[in-house]
């Protein structure tokens, strides 16, 4: 599985051979001793360490659910009328599909992938970069991409990448594709990261957002075994970036206090929350002050973990 489509999750896995996931991981244990794959957090992928690049055909198999469930959480701090980037991935792709819906709303991107699912919205208006066109993940990168960027001020920009530490941020395999995403940061406001939880303690070879930029994380929830992953997301949160849990139990959102020295960041909102709620903007901080609450329980529990 892992040769056919560059990587796979230990869920599928385990839910293909009808075991545990437990079972599944010992086995890609002994297959990585082999040399045959690269273990990552959540599943394996081909060996190649920090240099390696999966195509978008590899992408796509990868944690599927948990994409969708992160797509559906961060469409909802979009709002009627913005102007935001979307970056290249997976990820953002399913993102762009549910923000079809937004009335008045421009998008600026550099992926195909993502002026694909927008193409029939008659509301949005989509604005592409230049730049030559990496076929591996239908991206335009280069020189005219960066370049069109200039000048260019936006809300949010929403991202995606192959690794995320606290350590260094967000990162990616590719030089071309970490320079484009560093002229969609210097554009935006606010930097809001997607990243599924394989990608949390992995890091790759080109940084394209340190942590202290990153204002917001959306993600899924970890296995309750990954303790790395865990851990990284209590690192992230420490160090200031508001961390939104898809899926999670309860109110499914997390965020911690805000550190000293740092400027306080406004709170994701809870999943389905969308503009127009009774009471106005004051009911919209209250209720993410009540999530805040159920999101250090959550960091807490994860913690535990």
């Amino acid at each position: 599985m892992v040769r056919a489509n560059g990587a796979v999750s230990l869920r599928e896995l385990a839910r293909v051979v009808q075991t545990s996931e437990v079972t599944v991981r010992r086995d890609v244990r002994a297959l990585e001793a082999e040399g045959l794959l690269d273990r990552r957090h959540g599943g394996a992928v081909l060996p190649g360490g920090f240099t390696r690049e999966s195509g978008f055909p590899q992408k796509s198999h990868l944690a599927t659910a948990e994409k969708t469930a992160i797509a559906d959480l961060a469409a909802g701090l979009v709002e009627e009328g913005e102007a935001i980037v979307v970056g290249a991935g997976t990820t953002t792709q399913e993102l762009a599909r549910r923000l079809a819906r937004v009335p008045g709303l421009t998008v600026v991107t550099n992926s195909l992938l993502v002026a694909q699912a927008l193409a029939h919205a008659n509301r949005v208006e989509v604005v592409m970069t230049g730049g030559t066109l990496r076929g591996s993940n239908y991206a335009l990168v280069g020189s005219g991409a960066e370049q069109s960027l200039q000048g260019l001020r936006v809300s949010r920009a929403f991202l995606s990448g192959s690794g995320l530490t606290a350590e260094r941020g967000l990162s990616t395999s590719n030089m071309l594709s970490a320079s484009v995403d560093r002229a969609l940061v210097q554009a935006a406001a606010e930097v809001v990261v997607l990243a599924d939880h394989t990608k949390l303690g992995t890091d790759t070879m080109f940084q394209t957002v340190p942590t202290d930029v990153i204002t917001r994380l959306v993600t899924d929830e970890p296995p309750a075994h990954d303790e790395r992953a865990a851990t990284e997301l209590q690192a992230l949160a420490d160090q200031g970036v508001q961390v939104a849990v898809a899926g999670a139990s309860g109110p499914s959102q997390g965020a911690d206090p805000v550190p000293a020295g740092r400027q306080p960041r406004r709170d994701v909102p809870l999943p389905g929350q969308r503009r127009g709620v009774p009471g106005g903007p004051s009911a919209l901080r209250s209720t993410a002050a009540l999530a805040g609450a159920a999101g250090e329980a959550r960091v807490a529990d994860l913690r535990r973990r």
